[in-house]
């Protein structure tokens, strides 16, 4: 049975898109929220608009400047060189604090208005940067704070918290939008569309994925041939 309105917190990545259609197929009503942060690779706000534009899914946009002023890192400050990889001491500089606190508190205040308290994030902890946001503790705590903070009893949905990103590609093909995700979404951090630069860490993480998922994909369908 299809659940009533859910709100997506939609970046127009690779996760948030996978999580677009896994909500549609999961709700009567689906609309989702995009957020400008100052972030240096801003055209996937577009993307993200652009997809729900054809599929017909409402889109609003919200300016949150401030987050690209309270600290330093290389996703808003082009003067900061990026982590290739995850430091052995620390969080990577691809680390924007409090991105994920502050969407989803902002998404939950929004979704209020709009009579919305299911959302949805493409966070995940099996597969990732090391950012702590991202985790099921995080976002556990995060649900109930909001619903203490609101008096309202919001659900958050994280339909890849526990998927690899080779699980994150099979999702979206049973979904029927692998190629949709593949060549339309915006997961590189300098902002290339598609299989973007192939050397950030976000597109690392995406390619290793999907040659796990195509190597298992056919491999499936040779053990179908005989």
């Amino acid at each position: 049975m299809l659940r009533q309105s859910a709100l997506v917190v939609l970046s127009g990545g690779q996760d948030s898109t996978t999580c677009l259609f896994w909500a549609k197929r999961h709700f009567k009503y689906v609309s989702a929220l995009s957020f400008r942060y100052g972030q240096l690779h801003e055209n996937e706000v577009e993307i993200a608009r652009e997809i729900c534009n054809e599929h017909h899914i409402p889109f609003s946009v919200i300016d949150i400047p401030f987050i690209s002023g309270l600290a330093s890192n290389s996703l808003t400050d082009s003067s900061v060189a990026m982590d290739s990889t995850k430091p052995a001491d620390g969080l990577p500089n691809t680390f924007v604090p409090g991105r994920n606190l502050f969407f989803l508190s902002i998404a939950a205040v929004f979704a209020r208005e709009h009579g919305i308290f299911d959302l949805v994030t493409g966070v995940g902890q099996t597969d990732f940067s090391g950012y702590p946001d991202c985790r099921d503790s995080f976002i556990r705590s995060l649900n109930v704070s909001l619903n203490l903070a609101m008096d309202e009893q919001f659900q958050i949905h994280t339909p890849l918290m526990w998927l690899t990103k080779a699980e994150v590609w099979e999702l979206a093909d049973e979904l029927g939008v692998f190629d949709l995700v593949r060549e339309r979404t915006l997961t590189c951090y300098r902002g290339i569309v598609g299989d973007g630069c192939g050397d950030c860490p976000a597109c690392k993480l995406r390619r290793e994925g999907l040659e796990q998922y195509l190597q298992k994909r056919n491999s499936k369908q040779r053990d179908e041939q005989f």
